[in-house]
């Protein structure tokens, strides 16, 4: 199927070939016949993807402090692999959709094959969107005027907060999409309105609606229409659906407001606010949140849990409904907004309009060929690489997993041993085809179990969200594939289970090789640390201290059914170091954390581990997140014959007391990340043990789960 994407790197706005997306449990899969473009966003996407690095610096400062926090602690050459990593990724365009729905998930909400539906999905032949961000179209309804209802709904959700009453009067500062939708849902709450922008088109569509405007061409002050507009006691709201830079539009929304009036920015101004603007009227000011409560909140968009009407009368779908309804009732009316319809072959056409201004527009319609549904549900894509670039002779690897990680490292590692791409996998489909063009894979997929049912596929990497893990790991085996995972192994110890009961019956010469991504034991410091560990015959000590960093309060990795818990999460690669350098089994272990609640229920994951050792070593790991950012991420310290060894970030490592060794430096981090992947590949083609046994790999795995499951030790 065909889908909008834009280098975010270039700037660059593309028509590719991409698999059909996996329709998930709360998921309907969406046929679009239209999609609308948003002005300002999209426009603004476009410029940043254009703009030069100066400018990029200049709109985001707050990255690019964040860039050079990470470049004094990993390295110049690492930060920019990363930045370009990142701008590298793809963004998907688009978030208007209307269209029918081809297939349902088993948790879709009465939603059925066959129903027209506008949604949040973006400009794409396919899209899978779950159910909450979704609402049925009423049969008068037409297409071209439901994929006005998102952006309605951003309006609408403005309007929700100022709170407007029969009879009152409101100006709205920027006359674009979402500001004209705005106008007409005000005067349909029986509100008078003036709207303020300087197209004297689009005021002339604001009076249409029943508006007056401010005719600024000829010279009409804003602040006296204003006073006019409300006899003399200044407006009792303003809506600003402008997008500037300019302090301007809030500033002059305070001006025109009565006291305790009420401002609610819908688009986007500078706010530094001067305090006598506000402070003398006592003015209410509020940022408005797209479409409404439910916005950002993984379990209401991503897992379909829905908001009680009686506590949360209007959400992200109920105002899309109330939208579509006033659609229906001719209260509202956008044929008026629609400038332009193009194919959606012809988008690149669509896009230069929207940047060059060449012409003036309001609504940019993409228009989508009836394609029957079997013909554009197709999950597995070919992929015109030209020739291999890899090894006849070496393991063919398909990847399931096609996120940041994966593609910034694992990819790369991967393809630098030579082994062979086959596939590669993602729920979405986009990564999947984005990747796999990029390094010469042969097939693009969002179907993973076609990966692991290729007879060519000799090993499975796992780059997937943690909860898959286990699972993904057992179906591999099962397939007889090698299976390279990223950690951690299983997040529950009923998993850890499962996968062992799949394990232990293969017989040992036919066994599959496992292996978890704990690189740092690969890393070239640690081998050489660890040769200067294994010439004393002592017990050793050892503290890693880990300077992680907070994580926002709904990151996934922080959910204990999707992510673990960042003890299980992250945790696992230091306890795994310290095993190794302990070179001996865990015999005991305790956690202490420093929050209130335990990691499992959300804490930020301040812990302290303590782990006992069979052959009396200690390891001390400390997780922290509230350190600061420039300090070293990483640091391992060991005690051990009146001698120490300490290892800053995998770049520096010092000794003390070592007569034949003071330390070395290496010019760039190195956390062992292709030596691992490197050993593995090796492994398999050599017909060897796997790198890291595989009872180590359940015993690390089972005391890092049952720590991160652990109520707080006081």
């Amino acid at each position: 199927m065909k889908q909008v994407l834009q280098e975010l790197g270039t700037g660059r706005t593309v028509l590719t070939d991409v698999p059909a997306p996996q329709v998930l449990g709360v998921e309907v899969g969406i046929a679009t016949r239209c999609s609308l473009i948003s002005a300002g966003t999209e426009r603004m996407l476009l410029e940043f993807g254009r703009a030069g690095w100066l400018e990029r610096i200049c709109q985001q400062p707050a990255r690019a402090r964040q860039v050079l926090d990470k470049a004094r602690t990993d390295g110049v050459v690492q930060t920019i692999a990363a930045v370009r990593s990142k701008l590298d990724q793809p963004v998907a365009l688009g978030y208007c959709n209307v269209g029918v729905v081809i297939e349902a998930g088993s948790q879709t909400g009465g939603l059925a094959i066959g129903d027209r539906v506008v949604s949040n999905g973006p400009h794409a032949e396919m899209v899978a969107v779950p159910r909450n961000l979704c609402a049925r179209i009423p049969d008068n309804v037409s297409d071209e005027s439901a994929a006005f209802a998102v952006v309605g709904a951003i309006g609408l959700q403005g309007i929700r907060l100022a709170a407007p009453t029969l009879g009152e009067s409101f100006v709205v500062i920027g006359l674009g999409l979402i500001g004209l939708v705005t106008v007409q849902l005000l005067r349909a709450n029986g509100c008078r309105v003036l709207g303020i922008d300087p197209d004297s088109s689009r005021r002339a569509l604001a009076r249409r609606f029943g508006a007056d405007t401010v005719e600024l061409d000829r010279g009409q002050d804003a602040a006296s229409a204003a006073e006019g507009f409300s006899r003399g006691r200044g407006v009792d709201g303003v809506l600003i659906t402008a997008a500037t830079d300019s302090n301007e539009p809030v500033a002059q929304a305070a001006s025109m407001c009565r006291k305790r009036g009420r401002i609610v920015l819908v688009g986007v101004a500078g706010l530094q606010l001067e305090r006598a603007d506000f402070h003398v009227k006592e003015l209410s000011f509020q940022v408005s949140c797209s479409y409404g409560p439910g916005r950002y909140d993984p379990a209401y968009e991503e897992q379909g849990a829905d908001y009680p009407v009686g506590f949360v009368r209007w959400t992200e779908q109920r105002n899309f409904e109330a939208v579509l309804d006033m659609l229906a009732m001719r209260a509202l009316d956008v044929t008026p907004l629609i400038t332009h319809r193009f194919a959606i072959a012809d988008v690149a056409a669509a896009y230069e309009l929207l940047v060059s201004r060449a012409e003036p527009y309001l609504g940019i319609l993409l228009e989508y060929p009836r394609t029957p549904a079997e013909r554009i549900a197709v999950r597995t894509l070919e992929l015109d690489i030209g020739q291999p670039k890899s090894c006849a002779q070496q393991p063919a690897i398909a990847v399931i997993g096609a996120g940041n990680y994966a593609s910034r490292v694992l990819i790369p590692a991967f393809a630098r041993t030579g082994a062979q791409l086959l596939g590669i996998a993602s729920t979405g489909g986009v990564s999947a085809a984005h990747y796999g063009r990029k390094f010469g894979f042969r097939v693009a997929t969002s179907d993973a179990t076609s990966l692991l049912a290729d007879p060519r596929v000799d090993a499975v990497v796992i780059a997937t969200r943690h909860d898959s893990h286990a699972r993904l790991v057992a179906q591999a085996l099962q397939a007889g594939k090698h299976v390279f995972v990223e950690k951690p192994l299983a997040i529950a110890l009923d998993e850890l289970d499962e996968l062992e009961a799949v394990w232990r019956p293969i017989p040992a010469d036919r066994r599959p090789l496992v292996m978890v991504g704990f690189n740092r034991r690969f890393a070239p410091q640690t081998l050489r640390l660890k040769v200067l560990l294994d010439a004393i015959d002592s017990p050793k000590t050892i503290v890693v201290t880990v300077n992680a960093g907070p994580l926002p309060p709904d990151h996934w990795t922080r959910d204990p059914s999707i992510g673990g818990g960042r003890v299980i999460a992250e945790g696992c690669h230091f306890i795994d170091l310290a095993r190794f350098l302990a070179g001996a089994a865990i015999a005991r272990s305790q956690i202490v954390y420093a929050s209130t609640l335990r990691e499992g229920a959300g804490a930020d994951g301040n812990a302290s581990i303590a782990l006992e050792f069979t052959d009396g070593s200690l390891g001390t790991i400390h997780y922290l997140t509230n350190g600061y950012p420039s300090f070293p991420k990483e640091r391992v310290e060991v005690f051990c014959g009146g001698r120490i060894l300490q290892l800053d970030n995998f770049r520096r490592l010092r000794a003390f007391g070592w007569p034949a060794f003071r330390g070395a430096r290496l010019w760039r981090q190195d956390k062992g990340q292709m030596a691992c992947v490197r050993e593995f590949v090796d492994a398999i083609a050599n017909g060897r043990m796997a790198p890291i046994p595989f009872d180590e790999l359940l015993e690390v795995s089972r005391v890092t789960i049952c720590l991160g499951r652990t109520a707080p030790v006081r």
